[in-house]
């Protein structure tokens, strides 16, 4: 093998204990997590949208429609660009979820001011989102627990029910609509009991003795 020199590579450093080199971790200052913060940026943009001029005007619902997907677009841009390009973060893992939470829990109230969906069903939705974030933090020290397959199945489908609501659809679409919610709260519910399983198990785990720290 060739020695390199008068190249310096800053994503390698020298494991002292091989001639092998290992990854140095991926900045948080990256594009999967520029995407994260646009989302972010999206919501009251979305909301203002929703909300103006009583939710009557078409227009300002198709807008609020397009930027509303656009945002959840990046929740899978994101993630595939943080996977295909190494650059997932625990500051990605955590603030990914939150961007999301803090879209569909515009949407939901934004629809409930609207008089379009029940309190109780944003009052579910929501405490099951904000009770599983404070679980989040609340179990760092064991490790940042990615979302799951199930909690990926429940974003999609509260995004599928959500989209229904916010277009300025004819009342024919009212029992596709409700049950779109109606599973989506179904799926929303039973993943988060999931998540709170999974995080006693994981917590249990790291503090039994000779566990990795």
């Amino acid at each position: 093998m060739s020695q390199r020199t008068g190249k310096s590579y800053p994503y390698l450093v020298p494991d002292p204990s091989s001639d092998r080199r290992e990854p140095v971790a991926p900045s948080v200052w990256n594009a999967a997590n520029a995407l994260t913060a646009l989302r972010i940026v999206l919501v009251p943009v979305f909301g203002w949208l929703l909300l103006r001029a009583g939710g009557a005007e078409d227009g300002s619902r198709i807008a609020a429609f397009v930027v509303f997907a656009i945002a959840m677009t990046t929740d899978r841009l994101d993630g595939d660009i943080a996977r295909r390009r190494g650059l997932i973060t625990d500051v990605g893992k955590i603030a990914d979820p939150i961007a999301d939470k803090a879209l569909t829990g515009m949407a939901f109230i934004g629809l409930c001011l609207l008089g379009e969906l029940p309190w109780w069903v944003a009052v579910v939705v929501l405490a099951r989102e904000i009770g599983i974030t404070l679980l989040r933090f609340a179990v760092i020290r064991s490790g940042v627990i990615p979302a799951s397959r199930g909690g990926k199945v429940k974003t999609a489908l509260q995004a599928v029910a959500l989209g229904l609501y916010i277009l300025p659809l004819p009342g024919a679409f009212d029992p596709v609509e409700i049950t779109a919610m109606t599973l989506a709260v179904v799926v929303t519910v039973v993943t988060g009991i999931d998540y709170v399983v999974s995080a006693i198990r994981r917590h249990r785990e790291a503090g039994r003795p000779g566990a990795s720290a």
